[in-house]
């Protein structure tokens, strides 16, 4: 099998702080020996989990990568018992760039795993994470938010397993870290996802929505920097004390939380995020942008819950996600 062209410049297993970098070669018009760098710190105190932590999995979305680089600036080593990997800029080439997909080969990083040691940059990335980072850690924090195009209550998630104690080992750490919301999540598009590759590895994994828009908020920051803390010590790696708050607990069951768009044009809301909707209800027409004089379409929840997430921009193109409803879990 080809090997990885991705080195760590980093030790994994020197007890103290490491700051350095992954870097991958890659030849281009302006660097014919270039590299990429990805930033790494790995915080080592003797023997004990590894949790690994990454943000900017997708470019835009920044709750991760602030929170991320504040750990890795204040954590000690006396206060670890194990290791911990933090990679804030995952996908550093899309997330220079600030967009979704890298700018190198348009590759979505979330959907190229497991990847490919000899395959393009995108599939370079996954391979080494899918390969070497993520068989080491025992628990596994992947940040994400909506983005440019999608803006969402901030909720942490687990997904559903067919190894039902893993499930329940993935719930537990989710709910530790104590979003305001925590989400047992239905995944419409799994393939190829960081998430479905360490879960396939039997590890702990746990994401996250934040919000979105493609920026971040004092708020969603300071909800991504407590639960990352609480998702170490509930690891049993971090030594502190968990800060915890009341969490309203959501299911995404089947494929009518999701409503799509099949139409381009004009969004105008009708109910906002966070909202309780009745099933059939009103949640957002679309005007056409051609001409005036011309009715909009309207369209409506296809289950009662609450609304978890949106379409972000004032426009809307044809099979674009719309908005999601997820139910209330009493």
């Amino acid at each position: 099998m080809p090997v990885s062209p991705i080195v760590a410049g980093v030790p994994f297993d020197e007890d103290g702080v490491h700051h350095g970098f992954l870097r991958m070669p890659y030849s281009r018009d302006d660097s014919a020996w270039g590299s990429v760098l990805i930033p790494i710190t790995v915080v080592r105190n003797g023997e004990g989990p590894t949790a690994l932590l990454t943000g900017a999995n997708h470019g835009d979305e920044y709750e991760g990568p602030v929170a991320l680089q504040a750990l890795a600036m204040e954590l000690k080593p006396e206060e670890v018992r194990g290791r911990v990997i933090i990679v804030p800029f995952m996908n550093a080439p899309a997330f220079r760039a600030g967009t979704r997909t890298s700018p190198i080969d348009r590759g979505n990083l979330n959907r190229s795993f497991p990847g490919r040691a000899d395959g393009t940059p995108t599939q370079k990335i996954a391979d080494y994470f899918a390969s070497t980072l993520a068989p080491m850690a025992d628990f596994v924090l992947d940040f994400h938010s909506g983005g440019k195009t999608l803006d969402f209550v901030p909720f942490a998630a687990a997904h559903r397993l067919d190894a039902k104690v893993q499930e329940e080992a993935c719930i537990d750490a989710m709910r530790a870290f104590n979003a305001p919301y925590s989400m047992v999540l239905l995944e419409i598009d799994n393939v190829g996802m960081f998430d479905t590759t360490v879960e396939a590895l039997g590890k702990v994994f746990v994401s996250t929505e934040l919000g979105g828009g493609g920026t971040a908020t004092a708020r969603s920051i300071g909800i991504a920097k407590k639960g990352v803390r609480n998702f170490l010590i509930h690891a049993g790696i971090h030594k502190g004390d968990p800060e915890t708050a009341p969490s309203i607990d959501l299911d995404m069951p089947d494929g009518d939380c999701f409503v799509f768009a099949e139409h381009d044009g004009l969004i105008e809301p009708l109910a906002d995020l966070g909202a309780p909707v009745e099933k059939g209800a009103e949640i957002a027409r679309v005007w056409p942008v051609e001409r005036t004089g011309q009715t909009p379409v309207v369209y409506h929840a296809r289950r009662a819950g609450l609304l978890t997430a949106r379409h972000f921009p004032g426009l809307v193109k044809s099979g674009d996600c719309l908005a999601v409803t997820a139910v209330v879990v009493e």
